[in-house]
């Protein structure tokens, strides 16, 4: 595998690369888990060249501690990569990526409103900023996201609709642990105690799937939802049913356009996000 930090010698490489041969990008912020590793063999299955990212962007993240709080497993992560056959790392600096402070912001319309975009404010313009920077830099046939961030990736797919971007977006179901909790970098700052609460997100979303296709309506499926997780000492922030296209909310569960359900929660002081489509299995 070969390591880039500066995107002239990244770009010096990929440029004939690209020529001939397809190009996969996995962006990522680093502190790696199987989900990671699981875009990157989606990746390899379609294209003759897989380059991820790390890069703990600090322009998407509304606080501050948060990014300070981030994990960073640098070297396990490379190792992580080269065992998965990625081609290239790319492992740039925040001066590499801003070399100067950047005043440019993105507003992706209704998605900067709701759920995270209401509780994380200027978090999608950050994120929009900086993979439209590493599209720029690889210029990849496609790019591979996960489902657990949902709304990140519709707010992706507005970015390559509006822009033009010549990247086919790949969504890639979210990997779980054995008691359902979603694999996340952010898993890694839970005490043993707090990790063994967490699992009950994902019953709180299977629940939720279950009353909704038995029409509760629901304003009762929201009450129960958050008394069952604060049993586990567990701070809802927000469980939403959306339309998939435009995740605009509803309350009508005898809708039958396709909808996902979205829960965000603090487990101490770690905040967690998690969804699983309506129909899905």
């Amino acid at each position: 595998m070969q390591v880039f930090r500066e995107i002239a010698a990244l770009r010096a490489f990929l440029n004939p690369v690209r020529v001939t041969k397809t190009i996969g990008l996995v962006p990522t912020m680093g502190a790696l888990h199987q989900g990671h590793l699981a875009l990157i063999a989606e990746s390899k299955k379609t294209n003759d060249l897989t380059v991820a990212t790390i890069f703990v962007n600090p322009t998407q993240f509304n606080n501050a501690e948060d990014l300070e709080k981030y994990p960073r497993t640098f070297e396990e992560d490379c190792r992580k990569l080269e065992a998965s056959g990625c081609e290239v790392l790319f492992f740039p600096s925040v001066k590499e990526m801003y070399p100067i402070p950047s005043s440019l912001t993105m507003n992706f319309g209704s998605l900067n409103e709701v759920l995270e975009g209401k509780f994380r404010p200027g978090h999608f313009s950050g994120v929009g900023l900086v993979v439209s920077k590493l599209f720029h830099i690889v210029q990849p046939t496609r790019a591979y996201f996960g489902q657990k961030d949902f709304q990140q990736f519709m707010v992706i797919k507005k970015l390559v609709e509006e822009l033009c971007l010549p990247v086919e977006l790949m969504r890639v179901p979210t990997l779980r642990e054995p008691d359902g909790l979603a694999m996340s970098s952010r898993n890694l700052r839970l005490n043993t105690n707090e990790r063994q609460r967490a699992a009950i997100l994902y019953q709180a979303l299977q629940e939720a799937r279950r009353q909704v296709k038995q029409q509760v309506p629901w304003k009762k499926i929201v009450d129960q939802i958050s008394e069952m997780v604060s049993r586990s000492d567990i701070r809802l922030e927000y469980l939403a049913l959306a339309d998939t296209e435009n995740l605009e909310a509803t309350e009508n569960v005898t809708d039958v356009r396709p909808k996902v359900l979205l829960i965000a929660a603090y487990v101490g002081d770690v905040r967690l996000i998690d969804n699983v489509l309506l129909d899905e299995n």
